[in-house]
């Protein structure tokens, strides 16, 4: 290979020092060394883009990579396969409210945010988000919260309209102030308009009412699995059967491409909409219909559907960094700038009372005050405690009703099959 120069030699053996003393006392700055990439694991939309490059700008040396796993479905097992195996994590985490509490068990997997100033962060917070995220003693922070899935009801107003409905936000809100009127609104629609669903399918209804019957559903606050004790959840249940032998439903699978054809199509008239809801709304609906889908109040006391945290895996190897980027992406400025960007709705008191949040509204949506709506509903609400399988048993709940509306299954088998599944999977 040949002997190299001197110059070259002496060149390297000094870089070479460089690199050793670094390594005896610790790594050297990642900010400074600009060798620093920060991986960021999430799951549907958060809106986080304009945020990123705002964060690169300003902490030279950093660079962010966002690795989306679009459904929720698709990413919680590869989230629970990471922090399993202790590798493949990244250095953030996304954790929709739905699995956070299997986490909470295990808050070792994650570096406790207290350690990293969050204390002073509780009061950016609502109280009750704070406090999902919180162990029960208090003394560690496994995530910060992102946003709150508050709901509203989404309705296309040229049906409305075709029903002999009011078309008004104000006034269809009136329409509905209790679930029942719901479901008397429902059955007059469809005595004008046969030809389609009230709503698409019974599981969305059956999750509103659900998440509004009390501060429990599937499991108690000890974890005990309560779903065929609770009273509550057979209750919702039994309205939800009702509104199916109505003839309310659409019987359209979410997320199927009959789904997402429906809101294009005019399939169904009404559909609970949490806040991130819009922005599928208005990708599937198209430009074409632009005005006419509308946002009212949702029936009942104000309720949550989906929200997440941020928090950092103890297997990042960028700890600090990591769980600073968290800190600043769950700011009321971060939340202000992702609801603004993907109407994911503010979890922070501040982003919520901020008037860009409040004045918000949404052009698509008929200049919607959907900052309001989604506020209003966000204050009413009462906190649900949701157990280890939450969403794996509300899924078996929902195809349930989904074989009652198909004809499937009667109700009461459909209940039975439902509370089986879910003590199977609960063992």
């Amino acid at each position: 290979m040949g002997v190299r120069p001197r110059r070259a030699l002496l060149a390297t053996t000094l870089l070479s020092s460089l690199v050793a003393v670094s390594a005896c006392g610790g790594a050297a700055d990642p900010a400074s060394s600009g060798d620093v990439t920060l991986i960021v694991k999430t799951f549907s939309q958060f809106g986080y883009d304009e945020l990123y490059e705002e964060y690169e700008a300003s902490h030279p040396g950093i660079k962010i990579k966002e690795e989306n796993i679009g459904k929720l479905g698709d990413y919680t097992p590869k989230l629970q396969q990471w922090l399993a195996t202790g590798k493949g994590a990244g250095d953030v985490v996304a954790i929709e409210e739905g699995i956070l509490s299997q986490f909470m068990a295990k808050p070792d997997q994650f570096v406790n945010l207290l350690d990293h100033g969050a204390k002073e962060l509780s009061g950016n917070f609502l109280p009750w988000k704070w406090q999902q995220a919180s162990t029960s003693d208090g003394s560690k922070v496994v995530g910060l919260g992102t946003d709150v899935g508050a709901q509203g009801m989404c309705y296309r107003k040229d049906l409305f309209e075709a029903a002999g409905l009011p078309t008004d936000r104000e006034a269809v809100g009136k329409l509905w102030p209790t679930w029942d009127a719901y479901l008397a609104t429902g059955k007059q629609f469809k005595a004008k308009t046969p030809g389609a669903g009230f709503y698409d399918s019974t599981g969305g209804v059956y999750l509103n009412m659900l998440m509004q019957s009390g501060d429990h559903t599937y499991y108690d606050a000890t974890n005990k699995l309560v779903i065929d004790s609770n009273a509550a959840v057979r209750a919702t249940w039994d309205k939800s059967v009702e509104m199916v032998k109505a003839g309310l439903s659409a019987n359209i699978e979410m997320w199927s491409p009959q789904w997402n054809a429906g809101f294009k199509n005019g399939t169904f008239a009404t559909i609970p909409c949490p806040s991130w809801m819009l922005g599928t709304i208005e990708k599937q609906a198209g430009p074409e219909n632009k005005g006419k889908w509308d946002v009212a109040k949702v029936p009942g006391n104000g309720a949550v559907r989906g929200g997440s945290f941020l928090a950092v895996p103890a297997q990042s190897t960028h700890q600090k960094e990591a769980a600073e980027l968290a800190k600043f992406l769950t700011s009321a400025k971060g939340q202000t700038t992702a609801f603004k960007a993907k109407n994911n709705f503010p979890s922070s008191p501040q982003a919520i009372d901020d008037p860009v949040v409040q004045d918000f509204k949404n052009p698509y949506f008929g200049d919607a005050p959907v900052g309001k709506i989604f506020g209003e509903s966000v204050k009413a609400l009462k906190p649900v405690y949701l157990g280890p399988d939450n969403n794996a048993i509300g899924d078996r709940v929902g195809n349930a009703l989904l074989a009652v509306e198909q004809g499937k299954l009667q109700p009461d088998e459909a209940w039975a099959k439902a509370v089986d599944d879910a003590k199977r999977l609960a063992k």
